[in-house]
């Protein structure tokens, strides 16, 4: 039963998004390099922002949070996404670094331009 659980959470979470934009993008005629690369880096968005924001969170695994051990909260940022460790005298520690940041820019920024890209693209069908 917990498999069917699972199975139907990707599905929705996962696989009915992904088909659903890949159909809408194929009827307004975007080309499939467009989407494909609009899928992948959108994905990749998701999951790194998801990585960094929660890389704090001492959840699944207290050994492995950056905080564990050193009496610091843990805090999360959404948007743009980033976690901190937040020391007893106030300080605000980051726990992400650069490199895990511009993954996640570069991913929204491509997801951002195959946008940009598909609008034009159709403008140039219809003109």
């Amino acid at each position: 039963m917990h498999a069917w659980i699972l199975l139907l959470a990707a599905f929705v979470v996962f696989i009915l998004p992904t088909t659903l934009v890949w159909l809408l993008g194929r009827r307004a005629k975007v080309p499939s390099w467009i989407l494909t690369v609009f899928l992948l880096a959108g994905w990749l968005t998701v999951v790194v922002s998801g990585f960094l924001s929660q890389r704090a969170q001492p959840y699944l695994f207290p050994e492995t949070s950056p905080c564990y051990g050193t009496r610091s909260t843990p805090v999360s940022q959404y948007f743009p996404p980033d976690s901190f460790c937040r020391h007893a005298d106030g300080d605000v520690r980051p726990v992400n670094g650069p490199d895990a940041k511009l993954v996640f820019w570069t991913a929204a920024g491509t997801t951002v331009a195959m946008a940009v890209a598909a609008a034009r693209a159709r403008r140039r069908q219809r003109g």
